[in-house]
């Protein structure tokens, strides 16, 4: 059964298949950025999912949000999350938190965690994350949108590029609110980026920011 559900994960051997499904990954936000980042580490074979997000869904999130159907109004997006990861595969280990991550409950809530994506949407917050994952010394696959725009680092312990980048009283904007397509392609260079640090890949965004503009069609590797 396990070969055969990941017949078509070609790209890995079975040993980091194996791999793969001995890993914890925490996913901090399980909104738009987070809903599709949980598809698609379910999908690829994270052992070990941990959905963090005190917030609940709500009719404004329809247009972005993957896990956001008319049916689950009012419910909590990490109880979401985990059903959704047990529907696509019940062998999954799935942990929820339907609460914020905070400095208080960041020991609890990243145990013997493998790395942890940053799917938040305001620049305290990932940067309260950078330095839990810091302290913790856990690898962070960060991302953010815009719009048309977003951007992906990751960012290992030792290194803290979102401080090169962002001041803690500079929030990011929400003028143009994000449309459906926009989170899911940052959301899948997450997960690409979060499967290699795993794997142990070398070619990964560490000191380097990736900057995409879907309105015309532009992607810059900037080095930190």
């Amino acid at each position: 059964m396990f070969e055969e559900r990941y017949e078509r994960n070609r790209i890995f051997s079975l040993s980091q298949q194996e791999e793969l499904a001995s890993k914890k990954v925490a996913v901090i936000g399980c909104g738009g950025l987070g809903g599709y980042v949980i598809e698609m580490l379910a999908r690829t074979g994270v052992g070990h999912i941990v959905c963090c997000d005190g917030d609940f869904f709500t009719e404004s999130n329809l247009n972005r949000q993957l896990l956001s159907t008319e049916k689950n109004m009012g419910f909590s997006k990490s109880r979401v999350a985990g059903e959704h990861i047990s529907e696509i595969n019940s062998e999954i280990r799935v942990t929820m938190f339907n609460e914020f991550l905070t400095e208080a409950n960041c020991a609890e809530i990243l145990e013997d965690c493998d790395a942890v994506v940053d799917a938040l949407d305001s620049v305290k917050s990932k940067l309260m994350l950078q330095k839990i994952c810091r302290d913790l010394g856990l690898p962070m696959i960060h991302g953010a949108i815009g719009g048309w725009f977003g951007q992906v680092s990751t960012i290992l312990p030792g290194n803290d590029t979102l401080s090169l980048i962002y001041q803690e009283d500079r929030e990011i904007s929400q003028e143009e609110g994000n449309p459906s397509f926009t989170p899911a392609v940052i959301a899948g260079i997450q997960a690409s980026e979060t499967v290699k640090v795993l794997l142990g890949y070398e070619d990964i965004l560490m000191r380097k920011m990736l900057f995409i503009d879907l309105l015309s069609n532009e992607v810059q590797k900037v080095e930190l």
